[in-house]
């Protein structure tokens, strides 16, 4: 007779419940080897070592280190950021800047999102995945203060939420990202300011 010991079977190995925990600590060692070593020197060994894995917890979760990368930023853009309410043009202005400033000022964010930009021209799932993280997600924000900004009759019909968004976020991402250099004190303040001149004077 079969007992119900014997008929029990265990579940495969692959079947079992992946820890999240060890999934978000790849996923941080992830950032900082990107930040470290680049997109293209970066590997799953690496990455695994950094997150005090062995390489099996990687591929049991991405197949290839651009998987990974994609997910990640998939992971970022989902998150969204909120479009600001301060129920003024300016105060909505200074707070996106804000916002944008510290995510360009991080650390590791600013040694990862120069990487994937170049990474993003040779290689085309990049290039959407950054899009769908950065300038879709960007653009939904910048819609948002320009609606806003017209119902209050601080825009004027048919402002332009992309122009709005190059006035507002552009200086700045050149000013951190390219030139590299640091924000005087008050800097926010008068790009803001000059960007809603700039949105008021279409």
């Amino acid at each position: 007779m079969t007992t119900e010991r014997g008929t029990r079977r265990r579940a495969p190995a692959g079947a079992a419940v992946l820890r999240e925990d060890v999934t978000d600590a790849i996923r941080a060692a992830v950032f900082e080897e990107l930040a470290a070593v680049g997109f293209a020197r970066m590997s799953i060994e690496g990455i695994a070592r950094r997150a005090g894995v062995g390489k099996t917890a990687v591929y049991r979760r991405w197949k290839s280190k651009l998987a990974l990368v994609l997910d990640l930023v998939a992971a970022v853009a989902a998150q969204g950021v909120p479009a600001p309410a301060t129920g003024s043009l300016y105060g909505d202005v200074r707070a996106v800047l804000e916002l944008a400033a510290y995510a360009l000022r991080h650390p590791v964010a600013s040694q990862v999102i120069p990487d994937l930009l170049v990474e993003a021209a040779r290689n085309p799932e990049i290039s959407e995945a950054i899009k769908a993280a950065l300038l879709d997600q960007q653009q939904g924000v910048a819609a948002v203060v320009v609606r806003e900004a017209v119902a209050r009759g601080d825009l004027p019909e048919g402002s332009d939420p992309d122009r709005a968004l190059d006035l507002i976020v552009g200086p700045l991402y050149w000013r951190l990202v390219v030139v590299r250099g640091e924000l005087p004190k008050g800097y926010l303040d008068d790009l803001a300011a000059s960007a809603v001149a700039a949105l008021k004077h279409v």
